[in-house]
């Protein structure tokens, strides 16, 4: 099968107004509320572009449709360390398009450039639709995820 690359770039301060409605779609699908400050805060680090990064993906007249963060961080098992692709995010109108495929590739791009060993994700075991891309562009692990309760 042949697939379209959408266009990608990184996020820009004028994208702003756009990523807020993106973003507050992504909280909504995995039912979570995040205080003003945390998303002012994420955004100030996209921005900045020291601890997190962001691509924005374009539909073909230029709108963004979707979003991608990720960050860099060691690892006792790789002397250059892992990608942590963090959030990803394709409005419904957007979805079909080959926009999350292109931003996890730009992703890999990033991470190969400067030399990072792995590149991984999570999703919810119940997000089937992502995971129909996932299994296309990634390998499933058999861990688990365990977190200290709160």
């Amino acid at each position: 099968m042949t697939t379209t690359a959408a266009r990608v770039r990184p996020l820009q301060a004028d994208d702003r107004a756009r990523w807020d409605e993106l973003w507050a779609g992504y909280l909504k699908f995995y039912q979570q509320t995040l205080p003003p400050s945390t998303t002012d805060l994420t955004w100030r680090r996209l921005m900045e572009g020291r601890e997190l990064w962001g691509f924005a993906g374009l539909d073909d007249s230029g709108r963004m449709v979707g979003f991608v963060h990720y960050h860099f961080h060691l690892s006792t098992w790789s002397p250059v360390g892992y990608c942590y692709l963090e959030d990803l995010f394709v409005d419904p109108q957007g979805r079909g398009r080959h926009v999350g495929r292109s931003l996890i590739e730009a992703v890999y791009k990033a991470a190969d450039e400067r030399g990072s060993t792995r590149v991984y994700w999570h999703t919810e075991n119940t997000n089937a639709r992502a995971q129909i891309l996932y299994n296309q562009i990634g390998t499933l692990t058999p861990f688990l995820q365990f977190r200290r309760p709160a």
